[in-house]
């Protein structure tokens, strides 16, 4: 990736170097790191950001960074499934999953007077579970299942839908998936 510009780019002219850099970064990239890329303040990077999905652009915004979604990239598998446990499981749920090759896309709960709330997760390794369980804790934020006694969807992707169904199996065994109807 090229380094940190010389000059601070303005309005239109750093939207669309944010976007051709995110177009070719081969993951995740935070809002302080663009913000030093491009001479401007987070916040700044932010209001580009939603300025930028306001025009379709698919940028989602995780736990590790700022994310451009190839469409059509590879074909991906995508479910959803019902999960409950309580908060000190978030961990062993998130493994079990991302260890069968899976995705954590998102998670959505129903909220009483908001309707459905969801939060990109995108994880798929140990590594970016143990990134985003960080992420939670030096902020002392709460996961959203908290907030319906841990019963949450989440939205999965993998490569087969076997991947998917071997880590159902294993949630099911763990007793963190909830009953399907």
């Amino acid at each position: 990736m090229s380094k940190e510009l010389e000059k601070k780019l303005l309005g239109e002219e750093r939207r669309e170097w944010l976007l051709n850099y995110l177009k070719n970064s081969s993951g995740p990239v935070t809002g302080t790191a663009l913000a030093k890329k491009t001479n401007v303040s987070r916040q700044v990077i932010v209001g580009d950001m939603t300025l930028l999905k306001a025009r379709n652009e698919p940028i989602i915004a995780t736990s590790q960074g700022y994310l451009y979604m190839r469409a059509g990239s590879q074909s991906l598998v995508e479910r959803i499934i019902a999960c409950q446990h309580d908060p000190s499981q978030a961990e062993q749920e998130m493994n079990i999953i991302v260890d069968h090759g899976v995705t954590v896309k998102n998670v959505i709960v129903e909220h009483p007077v908001y309707g459905d709330l969801t939060a990109s997760i995108m994880v798929s390794n140990r590594k970016e579970v143990q990134a985003f369980l960080k992420s939670i804790r030096n902020t002392n934020a709460s996961l959203l299942s908290e907030l319906t006694s841990g019963l949450h969807l989440h939205i999965l992707t993998a490569a087969d839908e076997q991947m998917i169904l071997n880590a159902k199996k294993a949630l099911n065994k763990a007793g963190i998936l909830a009953e399907e109807n």
